[in-house]
C-alpha cells in the first residue's frame, strides 16, 4: 500500500525518509518539488500527484510536508488519514512536532513507523498499543538505555493486543466513572459583527469527549426528532456505531472507550436533536 514516506522541511530538504518495502531514490520528490515551485503557498499544493508510475500522496502540518509514495490504487483519504496520524503520535509522544525534535529523536520516530505498517499496510496505529510497545522517552529512561544500552522496545506483548477492542490497555481501573462532555458546535456562515448570513439548510453538530475515566463500555445516545437520518456522519475513529430502529424511536447509539472525537454530523432543518445522554452498559 504505502511504499515510502519522506519528511520535507519549509526549505524543501528532506531530513527523513523511511521506506517499508524496496529502497526508493529521492528523485521521485522531484514531481513534489516541481508542484511546489508552482504553488502560491504550501496548502496549495495538490494533495495526491501522479507520476509515472506511482502516486505522491502529501499533507502540510507544521511547516512540514510528510509525503507518501504509493504504487498502486489506494484510497487517497486512507493515505491522508494515515499520515495525520503519524503526525499526532508524534506530538502525543514528545509534545511538539518539528524539525529540530523530529531529529532529536530519530530513532524512536523511525520505531513508531516500523510498528505503524507491516509490508506498507497500517497495523498498529492506536497510542494505547504504541506506548506499550514503544515506551515514551524521557530523561531517567533516556540515561539508563545510553548506560546499559538497552531501547524504548518493549519485550511483552500490549494488552491491548489482547483485548476486545485493541485500542483499550486489559484492567483499566478509575475511582469513579466520568465523562465530560462538549457537543453541539454549529458551523455556519457568517461575516463581521457577528451578522449571519446563510447556512444552506443544515447545521453540523460535534459531540466530545473532553475527560475519559469509563471502567465499562460507555454508550452514547442521539435522540431526534424526526426521522430523517443525518447526512454525512462521521465517527471518531474508536467508535462503532448501532442503528436500532431509525424509523420508530430516531435513536442512534455509539459505543465509545477511551475515545476523544465521538461523532460529527450534519443535520438539515427538519432533523433537530432532542436529547442527548450516556449510559455506561
Amino acid at each position: 500500500m504505502i511504499h515510502s514516506l519522506f519528511i520535507i522541511n519549509h526549505s524543501g530538504d528532506i531530513f527523513l525518509e523511511k521506506h517499508w518495502r524496496s529502497v526508493l531514490g529521492r528523485s521521485v520528490c522531484d514531481y513534489f518539488f516541481e508542484a511546489q515551485g508552482k504553488a502560491h503557498s504550501p496548502e496549495d499544493i495538490p494533495p495526491v500527484i501522479a507520476t509515472g508510475f506511482s502516486y505522491l500522496i502529501s499533507i502540510f502540518r507544521n511547516d512540514l510536508f510528510f509525503v507518501s509514495v504509493v504504487e498502486n490504487e489506494v484510497p487517497p483519504l486512507f493515505v491522508i488519514e494515515f499520515l495525520h496520524r503519524v503526525v499526532d503520535l508524534i506530538v502525543e509522544y514528545f509534545s511538539d512536532c518539528s524539525e529540530t525534535i523530529i531529529k532529536e529523536n530519530c530513532v524512536v520516530v523511525y520505531e513508531l513507523l516500523e510498528e505503524m505498517l507491516d509490508n506498507g499496510f497500517p497495523l498498529a496505529t492506536e497510542s494505547n498499543v504504541l506506548k506499550e510497545l514503544i515506551r515514551p522517552p524521557s530523561i531517567v529512561r533516556n540515561v539508563v538505555n545510553k548506560v546499559t544500552g538497552d531501547s524504548n522496545l518493549s519485550s511483552h506483548l500490549p494488552t491491548g493486543q489482547l483485548s476486545n477492542v485493541p485500542w483499550r490497555r486489559t484492567g483499566v481501573k478509575y475511582a469513579n466513572n466520568e465523562s465530560t462532555f462538549i457537543h453541539k458546535y454549529v458551523w455556519s456562515l457568517g461575516q463581521k459583527y457577528n451578522t449571519h448570513v446563510a447556512h444552506d439548510g443544515y447545521e453540523i453538530i460535534h459531540c466530545f469527549q473532553r475527560k475519559r475515566r469509563n471502567l465499562k463500555m460507555p454508550t452514547l445516545a442521539l435522540d431526534f426528532v424526526s426521522s430523517n437520518l443525518p447526512i454525512d456522519h462521521s465517527l471518531g475513529p474508536q467508535i462503532t456505531i448501532t442503528l436500532l430502529s431509525w424509523q420508530s424511536i430516531e435513536l442512534l447509539y455509539y459505543s465509545m472507550l477511551q475515545a476523544r472525537q465521538l461523532v460529527t454530523c450534519q443535520l438539515t432543518e427538519s432533523c433537530i436533536v432532542s436529547e442527548l445522554y450516556v449510559h455506561c452498559a
